[in-house]
């Protein structure tokens, strides 16, 4: 696996909207394996395809490996939807934006949607922190940061 660089704002490719995932093409499975160990060498749970200068519609995300578990998810093409209206409050920080925590307001449940590297389709519910981690990645695929979040309300 090789490591990536790990694109910092403000670089113009954090503000793509990003293409969908050719599940045809086989350097997805390298790209998405690249990328997680560039996040997991980042300290990191999560991260998007554009943070590594690849504008398409891919993250990947670990929410647990740091409790000593690792559950990496590799999401292609994701769909999120709010469950309900419960919201949570909590500081993020970005890979491409270091040292600048931002408070954040989010649902606090989702569906996710997606097809993995190898065009297999899922979909959970998430709660906690990967209901937290996905949303942020998936903002990343929009051309959204957090930091866009810093002014608004509650």
């Amino acid at each position: 696996m090789a490591r990536l660089i790990i694109r910092q704002y403000p670089d113009p490719i954090l503000r793509k909207l990003c293409e969908p995932v050719d599940h045809t093409d086989p350097s997805i499975q390298k790209l998405a394996r690249d990328m997680l160990d560039t996040m997991y060498h980042a300290q990191g749970r999560g991260l998007a395809a554009p943070q590594v200068g690849i504008p398409i519609q891919l993250f990947v995300m670990d929410p647990n490996w740091k409790n000593g578990t690792q559950t990496p998810y590799i999401c292609a093409n994701p769909d999120i939807s709010a469950l309900d209206d419960t919201t949570r409050k909590c500081e993020e920080v970005c890979l491409s934006i270091p040292d600048r925590p931002v408070m954040v307001t989010r649902p606090a449940r989702v569906m996710l949607r997606w097809r993995d590297a190898e065009d297999q389709t899922f979909g959970h519910e998430l709660t906690g922190d990967a209901a937290i981690i996905a949303q942020h990645e998936a903002d990343h695929l929009k051309g959204r940061l957090c930091i866009d979040y810093e002014n608004s309300a509650p």
